[in-house]
């Protein structure tokens, strides 16, 4: 290994695990400002609203069987709204192997008090999934975020299942080709595989989630903006663009554009395809460091988008001179693991980035290793 400075940096060094990379290519004067200054009750406003739902739609190929909601408070607001709405009809499972996953149990356990069965696992690993209960309603992540841990697949979810399977996949949505059968409610926020920005949350429901709308009343208050009933029926306008709150329409200008290159590229296909390439590229620079490791060491489990590794030896002090040498040197920006998760590295793998830029990465790693050994 070698302290010299590489030469090479990567070209955009934007490797933060949300929000993530921009699309390549992307410059806000390219986004359309129509909507702008306008009421997202307009007619504009509302069309452009719709707009990004049946790019979403298209773009993930989504049944028509499953609805799209644009709703607030990014993918946490729409994972919670979707847990006050709907648990309480059934027992309930949380499997949790990161933070996120975690904070949903505190929500049951505390906020909820609905008492459920938790499966947990540490940091790099899956819990049993063979344990799951199908008879319960499941709350899990797709892709831990800060774990670096996703489900293999989707075999595992019950086809006959009783419950109702509900999947935080905000790092997995637009990354992998998620089984939508499989799938009663998913949410996410465009921030992660999109390069898109904060605030919004989407919420996905099959007709089994929609079933258990109607047929279910919580046995606890709903904050206004968690509200999809109106009038005994399910408030449709929710899925056709007219937001239970006030949207950001910059926001959704900006999503929009993320959606138009994913089609232009090649669609859902191309997006996988990119994140594949970048974290094989990713893979090449741990194999060849003896100093550098995987957090999840099963590449059955291993995320292709929030990739977390191991360093050798380091502890959160470590950890953070490595990261601020490399955004000194603009060569890599957040790179630090999650602040719960044990000290390492995280690169974020995801569409946007580009694989040549993964590539330059590794022999700054290197210097970076180094200016912290000799610190």
């Amino acid at each position: 290994m070698t302290a010299m400075k590489p030469e090479v940096r990567p070209a955009r060094p934007y490797f933060s695990s949300g929000p993530c990379a921009k699309p390549p290519g992307w410059s806000p004067e390219h986004l359309a400002t129509g909507s702008l200054g306008r009421s997202h009750r307009s007619k504009i406003g509302k069309a452009r609203l719709q707009y990004c739902i049946d790019l979403m739609r298209d773009v993930l190929r989504l049944p028509a069987t499953h609805r799209i909601g644009i709703v607030p408070g990014s993918d946490t607001g729409a994972f919670e709204m979707a847990m006050w709405t709907m648990l309480g009809a059934r027992p309930v499972t949380a499997l949790a192997w990161e933070s996120f996953g975690e904070g949903w149990v505190t929500d049951a356990v505390k906020q909820l008090k609905i008492d459920p069965t938790v499966i947990r696992a540490d940091y790099g690993r899956l819990p049993d999934l063979g344990q799951v209960d199908w008879s319960n309603d499941v709350l899990f992540t797709w892709n831990g975020t800060t774990s670096g841990v996703r489900v293999p697949d989707g075999d595992w979810i019950a086809g006959d299942r009783e419950g109702l399977s509900f999947a935080d996949a905000t790092s997995a949505v637009f990354a992998y080709d998620l089984p939508w059968d499989r799938i009663d409610v998913a949410t996410f926020s465009w921030q992660k595989v999109l390069g898109g920005e904060g605030a919004h949350g989407v919420l996905i429901l099959g007709p089994r989630a929609v079933e258990r709308l109607e047929s279910h009343t919580p046995a606890w208050p709903l904050p206004k903006v968690f509200r999809l009933m109106s009038k005994g029926a399910l408030a449709e306008g929710v899925f056709k663009g007219e937001t239970i709150n006030t949207p950001s329409m910059l926001a959704v200008e900006d999503a929009i554009w993320a959606l138009e290159w994913a089609k232009d590229i090649g669609g859902l296909p191309a997006l996988i395809a990119r994140c594949e390439a970048n974290a094989a590229a990713l893979d090449a620079i741990v194999e060849s460091r003896a100093w550098l490791g995987h957090l999840a060491a099963d590449p059955a489990i291993r995320s292709k988008t929030s990739v977390c590794l191991t360093v050798a030896g380091a502890d959160e002090p470590f950890i953070k001179k490595m990261a601020a040498s490399l955004e000194a040197e603009d060569a890599a920006y957040d790179i630090a693991g999650y602040r719960d998760a044990p000290p390492g590295l995280r690169i974020w793998c995801g569409a946007t980035v580009d694989a040549a830029d993964i590539e330059a990465l590794g022999p700054w790693l290197d210097w970076a290793y180094a200016q912290a050994k000799a610190s």
